[in-house]
């Protein structure tokens, strides 16, 4: 049985950032970007390195703004990365030079380890392993072959029942004990990859989120190796475990004694398989069994930019917010604001379709209904939180000032589309402070002040949609006058749907924007 690690899989919280410390300050190779394979929403790159050799491979799910999770027992706590021990030095100095907060070096097995944390707060420890010489060792403009990170050397797994954990992964994936210091058993396998269990006894729990390390992947020979592990692990009564095919390997997941996540994945085929050597990790993959549209996806996942090349701005706004720029900007923008229930993922393939080379701007709501963001509260189905209004629309205009600031959006050529909750925002905005949206398109939307203060809206155009069988639809009139009123261009056209937006919705969208915005 051949034995090692074939890869290490996190969760990060700022794909950017994520990207600058890993394939900027660590000089690893980005060598595949695919959306997930359990959820297409979450963008999964794959660090290594120059030829995506299985055990260099650690790769990351975003969970772009997403909340933070706990390290605990039943977890992997930390990844170790192989260098020689000459260039512990170097790493030392480079840490210093870029701002990476580093402790070290320290003796841990008899051997000098350099311990870093990447942006979420993750423990990576560079390893000086003597004799080291990984096949494929990536080098980049300041970080030289002898200086670069060779391989994966290991991972920490915290575990209640650390004896058991042990016996587990030796019985099922051929690592032996070869050491035992500290409160940790180490074990090896035939690679020579480690995996140190610590005794985690007495301390907290884990929970799922940005800055954890979800799962370590054990490297199998093939297809035939994983199907006789599942029959082992079955016989064994060794709990729930599932197998996949995920295009660049094969594997099974299963959790070992202690709760930690384990995979067991092929070698092959590799991640050559759909793309060449030579232009890995420049493609976003779409898992087909999705039968989702490409692009469609590709708009919701946040983008990213590596070294050297141009580097999308981002700012520290009010509203959490994703910021979608197209390959042939135009020079308008289409800010984008959901209904209940969605995020600032849910209108960027409508805005996408509707635009596709506008800027999108899709801030998140700030309030909570059930769980669920919002712009602002509703207290019954029709009536709403007015405080909270007026509070989140002031916030959102300064939002808006931060946001033409920072990503040059000129509000003459800025459409604003709001759906739903999103859509009420909008005209709630156009009434309480005039002037930040000057073009809209409303899909369902309603008036949702109680007190309509006497404001001026020269030269503001608005699209309202509003569906036949919708029950809102018929509080979409009181909107239309204050907006006529206060001298705003309304066409209000109602449609055979009913709160479900739908392929009319875009059509005629597209059509206003191309008419006002040109």
């Amino acid at each position: 049985m051949t034995s090692g690690i074939h890869h290490i899989t996190a969760l990060t919280r700022k794909i950017q950032a994520n990207v600058d410390f890993y394939a900027g300050f660590l000089g690893l190779r980005l060598v595949k970007r695919t959306a997930g394979y359990e959820d297409a929403e979450q963008l999964h790159l794959f660090y290594g390195d120059a030829a995506a050799t299985p055990g260099s491979l650690i790769t990351f799910l975003a969970w772009e703004d997403g909340s933070p999770g706990r390290v605990g027992h039943g977890q992997p706590s930390e990844i170790a990365l192989a260098v020689r021990p000459e260039a512990i030095g170097f790493w030392l100095t480079r840490a210093l030079t870029c701002n990476i907060a580093a402790t070290g070096p320290a003796q841990e097995f008899g051997e000098p380890v350099l311990r870093l944390k990447d942006p979420d707060g993750i423990i990576v420890k560079l390893v000086g392993e003597a004799d080291v010489d990984g096949p494929a060792p990536h080098v980049t403009r300041d970080i030289a072959a002898a200086d670069a990170i060779q391989r994966i050397r290991g991972a920490t797994v915290l575990s209640e029942k650390p004896a058991e954990t042990a016996a587990f992964v030796g019985r099922h994936f051929g690592f032996r004990k070869v050491a035992e210091a500290n409160g940790i058993v180490r074990l090896a396998g035939d690679a020579g990859d480690v995996l140190d269990i610590r005794d985690a006894s007495g301390f907290w729990t884990s929970a799922p989120g940005t800055g954890t390390i979800d799962h370590i992947a054990l490297r199998a020979p093939d297809r035939t190796a994983v199907e006789a592990a599942a029959r082992r692990l079955a016989e064994e009564d060794a709990g729930d475990m599932n197998m996949h095919d995920r295009s660049y390997f094969y594997s099974l997941y299963v959790r070992e004694p202690g709760g930690a996540l384990l995979e067991y994945a092929t070698d092959g085929p590799g991640m050559t398989v759909d793309e060449p050597l030579e232009t890995l990790g420049t493609r976003l993959f779409v898992p087909k069994h999705f039968r989702a549209d490409p692009d469609d996806v590709r708009a919701r996942l946040p983008q990213f930019s590596l070294p050297g090349e141009e580097r999308m701005p981002e700012r520290d706004l009010p509203f959490v917010h994703r910021v979608h720029r197209p390959e042939n900007p135009d020079g308008t923008a289409v800010v984008l604001l959901h209904g209940t229930g969605g995020n600032e993922t849910s209108l960027l393939p409508f805005g996408a379709r509707l635009a596709p080379d506008a800027v999108l701007l899709s801030p998140r709501g700030r309030s909570v209904d059930e769980g669920h963001p919002r712009f602002f509260r509703r207290l019954s189905m029709t009536t709403f939180d007015q405080k909270d209004i007026v509070n989140e629309a002031e916030a959102f205009a300064a939002f808006m000032e931060g946001a033409n600031a920072a990503y040059g959006l000129d509000p003459e050529k800025t459409l604003f589309v709001g759906y739903s909750n999103g859509a009420n925002m909008i005209g709630a905005i156009m009434l309480l402070h005039p002037g930040i949206i000057r073009n809209a398109v409303l899909l369902r939307g309603m008036n949702v002040l109680e007190s309509v203060p006497a404001t001026d809206l020269p030269g503001a155009n608005v699209m309202m949609l509003s569906g036949q069988s919708d029950p809102y639809g018929r509080f979409a009139g009181d909107l239309e006058r204050h907006l006529k009123a206060r001298g705003a261009a309304v066409e209000h056209k109602l449609l055979p749907a009913g709160h479900e937006i739908g392929g009319a919705d875009l059509e005629l969208a597209k059509a206003y924007k191309e008419r006002i915005l040109g």
